[in-house]
């Protein structure tokens, strides 16, 4: 039994992603609207994933583009309020993404009592971000320093908009992420948010580390679910659950009904 079934409560578990708005600080952030728009957009697309079945929730400031790898203060504070708002409505396990920097997830994972989180920890990119580097010996430490020891940690191995500066393949890649890091899960993507995971790839990851929780993170919708969770123990889903399917648009209870019952077909 891996520790999706003790933390999320069931094995091929469904994360759905509840992606936050442009927050103060971003460039697409409408002090207009303010920060309660923003919190008023997060609790209903909250309610809907809730509503649709869903497992567990992760929040993330998936708006706030383009990303930056050391995130500003102000971009974990805002992203600490709207979840601190909602803690009371919260009714599923949830996890937290402040992308892309994993030390700031952590101390937000510890202020908002998240779960897991999910980051690029580990590896030296070419990206559209500049060149990207990461110090996962560091950030570990970080993570047991402030006591979050049990939020588990969720490594995306093949980055969205990012090309390894190494030559080597996913094999490689997988096998010695686990053997360095002792990753809770390992999370396999398309190039964005969106993009469907290739299954390929995804079974050479899970065969290759076999005892690791493996995760379809970008891409899975109700036409591919079944191929997609046939080899990965879960999956982190948002854009599907969306208005028509697309990314800038809110959440679709109906959409997340469908697939959530598809899901527990495919569960039995």
């Amino acid at each position: 039994m891996s520790w999706l079934k003790t933390v999320i409560g069931t094995e091929k578990a469904v994360i759905a992603m509840c992606h936050l708005r442009a927050l103060p600080g971003d460039p697409g952030y409408d002090s207009k609207k303010g920060m309660n728009w923003v919190i008023d957009k997060a609790r209903d697309d909250l309610m809907a994933l809730q509503n649709g079945g869903v497992d567990a929730v992760m929040f993330s400031n998936e708006f706030s583009l383009p990303y930056l790898t050391r995130v500003k203060t102000e971009t974990t504070a805002a992203m600490a309020r709207v979840i601190g708002q909602l803690m009371g409505e919260i009714r599923v396990p949830y996890g937290v993404n402040v992308l892309w920097d994993p030390v700031a997830s952590f101390d937000l994972a510890m202020a908002v009592d998240a779960k897991f989180i999910r980051e690029i920890f580990t590896g030296a990119y070419a990206s559209d971000f500049g060149v990207w580097d990461t110090n996962v010996g560091e950030t570990i430490r970080h993570q047991h320093r402030i006591g979050a020891s049990h939020v588990k940690t969720l490594f995306n191995i093949v980055p969205e908009a990012a090309v390894y500066l190494g030559n080597r393949d996913i094999r490689a890649i997988a096998k010695s992420t686990v053997f360095n890091n002792h990753p809770d899960a390992l999370c396999v993507s398309g190039l964005t948010a969106g993009s469907k995971t290739d299954s390929a790839l995804l079974k050479v990851v899970k065969e290759t580390v076999p005892d690791t929780v493996v995760l379809a993170n970008t891409g899975v919708c109700l036409e591919n679910v079944e191929e997609q969770l046939a080899i990965a123990d879960g999956c982190v889903t948002a854009t599907h659950f969306k208005k028509d399917g697309i990314f800038d648009n809110f959440v679709d209870e109906s959409r997340v009904a469908r697939f959530m019952e598809k899901v527990h077909q495919l569960r039995g």
